[in-house]
């Protein structure tokens, strides 16, 4: 028998394609938002910030027993639980997603936005990018001018937002969520009048002076 034959006779085994893993499903965030097309402009935030589709944005705690683990947890939810940070809404979750969900709907008729993606904005003008430190030198305390991590930054960011809130609402007749509503419109934009940018550029205006 030649070499030819022993070719042709010869079964060649077949491998089979191993089968691709199955895409995640998108989910809407209340129902409502695709999450999948939001956009994060700040390229310093992009690995601190996750938009990953959940329906409704609680965690179960997921996420608290592992340090810097909370930058995993949806934008959304880490919003929601600083507003809970207060002295009458702590523990009030429920409360708290439905204020922010109103809010959405009210930030989206505002600007016909995607919502978390006016959210993310507004963390980015919100956070601070220098601060400062105290060194002692001697026995006397020097501020000194640092750059700001960007997990600080959407951490400082979300507790000026939260607190804006909280002193627009305070004793007055305007729901807390058109507070919240006007409140990101108006820090996604990078407006003066927005009191998270007012924090952030005296901060950085302090930090400045430290150089």
């Amino acid at each position: 028998m030649t070499a030819e034959e022993i070719i042709e006779n010869t079964e060649v085994p077949v491998v089979e394609e191993a089968e691709a893993p199955k895409a995640r499903p998108a989910y809407l965030l209340f129902n409502k938002w695709d999450l999948t097309e939001v956009q994060i402009n700040d390229p310093g935030l992009v690995r601190y910030v996750s938009v990953d589709s959940l329906i409704v944005p609680h965690s179960g705690g997921r996420y608290q027993h592992q340090q810097f683990a909370k930058s995993n947890m949806l934008i959304v939810e880490r919003l929601i639980n600083r507003l809970m940070q207060t002295e009458t809404n702590t523990g009030k979750k429920e409360l708290t997603t439905r204020i922010v969900k109103d809010a959405f709907d009210i930030v989206n008729k505002k600007t016909n936005r995607n919502p978390v993606e006016v959210l993310i904005d507004a963390i980015a003008n919100s956070g601070p990018r220098e601060e400062t430190v105290r060194l002692k030198y001697g026995g006397i305390n020097v501020p000194k001018s640092v750059d700001t991590a960007p997990q600080r930054r959407i951490d400082t960011a979300l507790i000026f937002l939260a607190r804006a809130v909280r002193q627009a609402s305070h004793k007055k007749k305007k729901p807390v969520a058109a507070c919240l509503a006007d409140e990101l419109i108006a820090a996604a934009a990078g407006e003066s009048r927005s009191f998270a940018v007012s924090k952030k550029e005296e901060r950085e205006r302090v930090a400045k002076s430290a150089r």
